[in-house]
């Protein structure tokens, strides 16, 4: 398209230096050379410059022509046209999730994702998962995710995290390699399906791994065994059909608690939020921690409260509302 286009500007200024023209007319008359329609007076150099430009551009044009004929038939304009719209789209996004396979996890995994309002992209393959991410207006490439090229058109280097969840163990080994070397600092997590492919998950550069299996089955035995613990944190995780709500909070440098002992920092007092564990920075996990440890900057609450205490907390520690939870909160309540 755009040696056409270069062709066809060609022949404009060839005729308007040789004929002494207008552009309206130079354009005329180059349209005509191409579409081999010539019934004009021209100059012997100016036929000559119509020779060239006729057994140049000919060929261009015809191919142009069959191109678009076929992109028209096939109805790959409209695929062309998706796929440049999510380049461009991607171009800007960073800190988003990458998600390799759009199959059972892959689907719930992206539904919370979105509901998070975070930016996503999946690539998959597979013709069914790809026609629901377009019924679904979720970002995606139909690509082979193993492939480094569609790693990197998917905006590897510039995202937060990339979930792999495809079907094969194999095939989610070479795509969390590949990852971590294209982006040493991203959150990996993927799914191992068969028992001793964690570890090899790990070694590939993994920060977790979860088997959908073992997963499925603990839950169970804890369904059985402590039921009300397990309907309580899965209230409490999702956010649904109740008040309650567990969520960590990460505390910045500028926070009025940093440097405080928890009973200073009247955390329980003014909101009504309880602190089971505390994790450092260097990975250190302290659970139930007394009124007297200290808050450092850095540090992962994992507080426990009501939703609307938890925005409170929210503002105080970040100074600025947490518009999502509200937002959520409403559309929650709106269910019900």
């Amino acid at each position: 398209m755009f040696s056409l286009i270069g062709l066809f500007l060609v022949g404009m200024f060839g005729y308007m230096l040789l004929e002494k023209i207008s552009p309206i007319e130079a354009m005329y008359l180059t349209i005509g050379t191409l579409t081999t329609v010539a019934p004009f007076s021209l100059s012997d150099s100016g036929r000559i410059f119509a020779i060239f430009l006729i057994v140049f551009g000919f060929g261009l044009v015809a191919a142009t022509a069959a191109l678009l004929g076929n992109m028209l038939l096939d109805g790959n304009w409209l695929e062309l046209y998706r796929r440049r719209k999510v380049r461009k789209r991607l171009q800007n996004y960073s800190n988003h999730y990458v998600i390799c396979g759009h199959g059972q996890m892959g689907q719930i995994v992206a539904a919370e994702l979105s509901r998070h309002k975070f930016s996503l992209v999946v690539i998959d393959n597979d013709e069914e998962a790809i026609l629901r991410c377009k019924e679904l207006g979720i970002p995606h490439f139909e690509r082979d995710a193993m492939e480094e090229e569609n790693l990197i058109e998917a905006g590897i280097e510039r995202a937060k995290g990339l979930i792999s969840v495809v079907n094969r163990d194999a095939d989610n080994v070479f795509i969390v390699l590949t990852s971590r070397s294209l982006n040493p600092d991203l959150f990996i997590c993927a799914r191992a399906s068969s028992k001793g492919v964690e570890k090899k998950l790990f070694r590939a550069g993994a920060n977790h791994v979860v088997s959908p299996y073992a997963s499925a089955a603990m839950r169970i035995t804890q369904n059985i065994l402590r039921p009300t613990i397990t309907d309580f944190l899965e209230l409490a995780l999702s956010g649904k059909g109740m008040e309650l709500k567990l969520e960590e909070l990460n505390i910045p440098g500028n926070a009025p608690f940093v440097g405080k002992k928890l009973v200073d920092s009247n955390i329980r007092n003014d909101f009504d939020l309880i602190i089971v564990a505390i994790k450092r920075l260097d990975g250190t996990r302290i659970y139930n921690p007394s009124s007297m440890e200290i808050i450092r900057e850095g540090d992962t609450l994992i507080v426990i409260g009501p939703q609307s205490n938890m925005d409170h907390f929210f503002e105080k520690t970040y100074g600025k509302s947490n518009k999502y939870s509200k937002k959520q909160r409403k559309a929650d309540s709106k269910q019900k």
